[in-house]
């Protein structure tokens, strides 16, 4: 038997999910600090752009978001059939972030930006592969 801490109920569902943070991430802090580091200056959540990316190159336009994989549709027609508690939920709530991140790569790219996403395990496990495609798009920009 899992201890009550484990449980699968929706009240610790819910105390699960209120710790979820939004912005500033280990994943994006790791990418943007490694950019830093690699002489590559940005801003961080820019608000004034659509989507207000986690990490904005404003001299070459490259806006850069690191995207949980549950939150933003990884692999989802997959994960979508896993999906067994509060499905109907879920299933609209990710679907609308995907058909929202897609609006504003749209808006970004009209506005002359290039949109970049990276999965948030993608950036944890090979942060230098993701900081070597950003310096290859950032030297062509």
């Amino acid at each position: 038997m899992k201890h009550p801490k484990f449980a699968n109920t929706p009240a610790t569902t819910s105390k699960r999910m209120a710790h979820v943070h939004l912005k500033g991430g280990r994943a994006e802090t790791l990418l943007a600090k490694t950019l830093w580091h690699h002489g590559i200056r940005y801003h961080r959540n820019d608000k004034s752009l659509p989507g207000s990316p986690d990490i904005a190159i404003t001299k070459s336009k490259i806006a850069i978001f690191v995207d949980g994989e549950f939150w933003h549709g990884q692999d989802w027609p997959n994960r979508k059939q896993r999906l067994k508690r509060n499905r109907e939920y879920w299933i609209k709530k990710i679907e609308e972030n995907m058909a929202r991140d897609k609006r504003d790569d749209l808006q970004l790219r009209e506005a002359g930006w290039l949109p970049l996403h990276f999965w948030e395990k993608q950036v944890l496990k090979n942060t230098e592969y993701c900081v070597s495609l950003i310096q290859y798009y950032n030297h062509f920009r």
